[in-house]
């Protein structure tokens, strides 16, 4: 199933779409190839309000913000979502949870992938629209959709 179809399937039944991936087996592989996907729309996300803030204020480059974007993005954001699915595990184990590791994983980096759409288009709003009430609505959106996605499919995983 194309990645396109499986993120828009997630909205509509995120059990389902977890269900499917844990069935397919462990694969860190998959696991870390849906989590660099996910960080990487979320570096691109940021371009256009970082090419906003260098227009605004140039003291800064673009080149030395979209840097600065990428180490964040792209080499501690998947230390940090790592860290994030062991802590999880470890709340999902203490309330019974019966998952695994990969499990737990999975579901927060397909949570990651699944809510990207979103996270490009708050992109787009802080860049062209600047900050203000509409990126904050927007990114309020953003997060509780994560959320929504991140704890369905961890209650799915953990049963």
């Amino acid at each position: 199933m194309a990645v396109t179809t499986e993120i828009l399937e997630s909205w509509r039944a995120p059990a389902r779409v977890i269900r499917r991936k844990l069935a397919a087996g462990e694969r860190e592989d998959k696991a870390l190839a849906t989590l660099f996907g996910a960080c990487f729309l979320l570096f691109v996300a940021q371009w256009p309000a970082l090419s906003r803030a260098s227009f605004l204020d140039p003291s800064v480059p673009l080149d030395a913000r979209l840097g600065g974007a990428l180490m964040g993005a792209i080499f501690l954001l998947p230390l940090l979502a790592y860290a994030m699915a062991a802590v999880a595990r470890l709340v999902a184990r203490a309330m019974g949870g019966r998952g695994s590791g990969f499990g737990a994983r999975i579901a927060l980096f397909w949570a990651m992938l699944a809510v990207s759409p979103l996270v490009l288009f708050h992109g787009m709003i802080r860049g062209f629209l600047g900050e203000g009430i509409q990126a904050t609505v927007v990114g309020l959106l953003v997060l509780a959709g994560f959320l929504y996605l991140w704890i369905s499919m961890m209650i799915e995983a953990e049963r």
